[in-house]
């Protein structure tokens, strides 16, 4: 393969019903940066059908040099196949050197067939990419060996070189209203064929709860809490901020909260205004999805927890005995407004 002809940084622009996802304006904010490292263009892939311009133009004031955009009727919903072709001829037109997709459940399902097609590599669930000095090529890291060392992977012989990246771990650019970017729509062939899978109905459900990630506090908890009902507590904490509960993995693992209040490598990564940490120790992997929380508060028995280190305020104590302590005190602090 002659990789020198395959050059620039291209997005995914994952849309769902018009709207484009949170994820793929952080995937531009990354790939700005490394599009300026390789002094090469970004651009964004965005498909569907009936496409809004003001979508398109949100695309270009995040940082995409050129949005390529796939009108089609066969592209109103996801469907795996004819998205699958879309992006796969896409790619084959454009040659990107780097595609970067989202890991949500399009991008995770999307991302291995394309780049099977492509014949190239795919590293998946990657927090972390870097351009690597003299070869040029993108260094995709992730966890691995469930979360307890970091991998990272280069695809040297192979283009594009196609990575997921996880929602909330790359910071979003600011955006530039007046920045112009060229548009480019490019025609392509849908065979018909939709494979075995129909698409009947959509049923759309609202979520009875906020994602962690969207939340601008977050009281997290970990195994130091010691027990279900001591979590109770956390969410009339967290009610009281008007924020959300978060959780360590292990206490995940015990029971105590559910999979998707999981922060840290292998669950999700936050930025919350306020990030307060009760019993949890501070290992590299849970630190990892909330070190760039804008104010840390932790709290642990231990004066030497790993935690401490990465707190803007400390506070050695029982969070069982401090949490109900604090929601008095901020219950009574509302009443007398």
């Amino acid at each position: 393969m002659d990789i020198s002809s395959y050059k620039g940084v291209m997005v995914f622009a994952e849309q769902r019903a018009g709207v484009i996802q949170k994820v793929a304006f952080e995937l531009l904010g990354i790939g700005r940066d490394i599009a300026d490292r390789l002094e090469e263009p970004l651009v964004a892939v965005l498909m569907g059908s009936g496409l809004s311009p003001d979508r398109i133009q949100a695309l270009i004031a995040e940082g995409a040099d050129e949005v390529v955009v796939v009108d089609h009727p066969r592209l109103d919903l996801y469907r795996t196949g004819p998205c699958a072709q879309a992006l796969t001829q896409v790619i084959g037109a454009v040659k990107p050197g780097i595609v970067l997709l989202g890991a949500t459940a399009i991008g995770r399902e999307l991302a291995p067939i394309v780049s099977a097609r492509m014949r190239t590599g795919l590293t998946a669930d990657c927090t972390s990419l870097e351009i690597e000095d003299g070869s040029r090529n993108l260094l995709m890291t992730r966890p691995a060996f469930g979360g307890n060392i970091m991998a990272t992977i280069i695809c040297p012989e192979h283009r594009p070189q196609m990575a997921t990246v996880r929602p909330g771990v790359m910071r979003r650019k600011v955006s530039d209203p007046a920045r112009q970017g060229a548009v480019r729509t490019l025609e392509i062939d849908l065979d018909g064929s939709e494979g075995p899978v129909e698409v009947l109905e959509v049923v759309s459900e609202k979520a009875a709860l906020k994602n962690i990630e969207d939340a601008t506090v977050l009281v997290a908890g970990g195994r130091g809490l010691g027990g279900f009902e001591n979590f109770r507590r956390l969410e009339e904490l967290a009610e009281t901020f008007g924020g959300m509960v978060a959780a360590s993995r292990a206490a995940v693992d015990e029971g105590w909260v559910a999979q998707d209040r999981q922060v840290g490598q292998t669950g999700k990564t936050v930025r919350p205004d306020l990030y307060l940490a009760c019993g949890i120790s501070g290992m590299i992997q849970h630190i990892a999805g909330m070190e760039e929380s804008e104010f840390i508060v932790a709290v642990n028995t231990r004066a030497d927890a790993p935690i401490f280190e990465y707190a803007d305020l400390g506070i050695v104590t029982d969070a069982n005995r401090l949490v109900p302590a604090l929601i008095e005190e901020l219950k009574a602090v509302k009443a007398s407004r």
